[in-house]
């Protein structure tokens, strides 16, 4: 399903951002910035497809640019692009590129994802910190842009950002996300909840529909996967604090509607296709049984019509109308794999067994998979999203692909040597974004590490004053980075009280445990 479609989308759409598998032609759409190839580009990798991995690679490090004047979504650009830059960066070596040196700290393709976030950030600046939706690749944010945007558009960057500061050791895109994150929560109303349209200038509330769909989604997957990805438990606290209210006022009966941010009464009793990836997160945070009663009805919708729609009537069982299409969305099948993952349970493959025979029945077309205009008549339409080879085709294949190297289960890895040490990678550490980019963790501390042991160096050197002087700045630094904890005695013993170590590389040695060894 997913060569067909690559296949089609090369043939018949390259170099323009999307295809159109109706009329066999492309167009741009997010950016012309052939974005279905940088979207598809790790579903190479994961599918096996090396040599076209290694082909597509090496033309995006040629030829793309982004010093152009064009606006662009700064939420798709960011999690479609930069998410699938990084993430291909990451999986270079898997996918037996000869990668340089410094990888995974450096390479090309990130340097093209740190290009393009860099273009970003001008976004970013205002008075709370959250970013406008529109920004220009090389003018900064247009003169008319609006300052109204959603949630998500304003809350879904740390992955990207903190994977790009723990990996080129610039703290800007990680600080420029957590402030993002950090300001939103400020404005969550009396009743904890958060609305769907905000002014970033003011931070006044447009829309005050309040849910876990579309506008809010990847707000609260962020928070989660974030929080596991840069080994943050404050978002991690923020998201359960934040799923309480949710329970209390939008869940009902296993079911999530939409309520007013301030009252909590429902404004619309509807389930979005989009909600269909909270599943998937509930399961990330070891709530099952409640993941699977919700799947159930999920499933149930999709059994009923052959697609879920973009908005279902829960009170009526039908289609909204208006709203009857389903663009190819992969929002059910990844919550089918984090549970299966979990659970085993032979209905989540019934589940993916469904989804992938409605799309072959009635989304194929001579030249891909149609967006389904309809799913009341599976009438098509003339576009297949990127996301359908980013996502939906990868998911699908993870789902029965068991044995694949993303569900490594930590062990094996691979072994690198860098100047600050031995690091490890690839051992299944992988947290997707909302574009199902796979980032790898381990390689995310690999790099922290070298970064720390570099900023290490720099204090050393930067010391003065008296000996108590300069212990009280070491301490003040390693204060800064994590908390005291048990103390390796015997190292200690051995090495830092021996008579015959200088002051300064007792130092030297303190920074270095502290630093490689996490229970120093």
């Amino acid at each position: 399903m997913f060569t067909y479609a690559y296949d089609n989308y090369l043939r018949h759409a390259y170099p323009l951002d999307e295809l159109r598998p109706i009329t066999c032609d492309g167009t741009d759409t997010w950016g012309s910035y052939s974005l279905t190839l940088i979207d598809a580009l790790d579903t190479l990798a994961i599918m096996g497809n090396h040599s076209e991995f290694q082909r597509v690679a090496n033309i995006l490090t040629k030829e793309l640019r982004f010093d152009t004047d064009i606006d662009v979504s700064v939420f798709e650009t960011n999690i479609r692009v930069i998410g699938g830059l990084l993430s291909a960066h990451l999986l270079s070596k898997q996918a037996g590129i000869k990668v340089d040196p410094s990888w995974p700290c450096g390479g090309p393709l990130l340097d093209l994802a740190q290009d393009v976030a860099k273009r970003l950030l001008p976004a970013f600046d205002t008075p709370t910190g959250m970013p406008y939706g529109t920004v220009n690749l090389e003018y900064g944010v247009p003169d008319n842009e609006t300052p109204v945007t959603c949630t998500a558009c304003v809350a879904t960057y740390i992955i990207e950002f903190g994977t790009l500061s723990h990996l080129t050791g610039n703290p800007i895109f990680e600080e420029t996300a957590l402030k993002a994150l950090e300001s939103l929560w400020l404005y969550r109303s009396e009743i904890g909840l958060v609305g769907n349209h905000i002014d970033v200038k003011t931070g006044q509330w447009i829309a005050l529909d309040s849910g876990i769909g579309a506008g809010v989604d990847s707000y609260l997957e962020y928070l989660v996967k974030g929080s596991l990805l840069l080994n943050n438990p404050k978002l991690m606290e923020m998201f359960t604090e934040y799923e309480k209210v949710v329970k209390q006022y939008i869940k009902h009966d296993d079911w999530y509607m939409w309520v007013n941010m301030k009252k909590g009464h429902v404004t619309m009793p509807i389930f979005q296709s989009l909600e269909a990836f909270w599943p998937g997160i509930q399961s990330m945070c070891g709530n099952i049984d409640e993941a699977m009663k919700t799947m159930h009805n999920y499933h149930q919708v999709w059994r009923q019509l052959g697609f879920i729609p973009e908005f279902y009537s829960i009170v009526n069982g039908l289609p909204v109308e208006k709203r009857e299409g389903y663009p190819l969305r992969p929002e059910l099948v990844e919550s089918a794999m984090y549970l299966y993952k979990a659970t085993k349970d032979p209905f989540l493959l019934e589940v993916g067994r469904d989804i992938l025979e409605s799309i072959e029945a009635s989304a194929k077309t001579k030249c891909g998979y149609s967006s389904i205009k309809n799913v009341n008549t599976h009438q098509q339409d003339n576009r297949m999203e990127s996301f359908f080879l980013a996502e939906t085709t990868k998911y699908l294949y993870l789902l029965f692909d068991e044995d694949n190297f993303i569900h490594n289960d930590g062990g094996h890895g691979d072994i690198l040597q860098h100047a600050s040490g031995e690091c490890i990678v690839n051992t299944g550490s992988y947290i997707f974004n909302t574009e199902a980019h796979p980032i790898d963790l381990a390689a995310l501390k690999c790099c922290t590490q070298a970064t720390e042991q570099e900023n290490f160096k720099k204090l050393l050197k930067s010391l003065k004053g008296s000996n108590v002087d300069k212990l009280q700045s070491l301490k003040n630094y390693l204060n800064k980075k994590q908390k005291p904890s048990a103390v390796n005695t015997e190292v200690l013993t051995t090495n830092f009280t021996c008579p015959a170590r200088t002051f300064q590389s007792r130092m030297s040695l303190l920074g270095e445990m502290f630093l490689n060894d996490d229970n120093t």
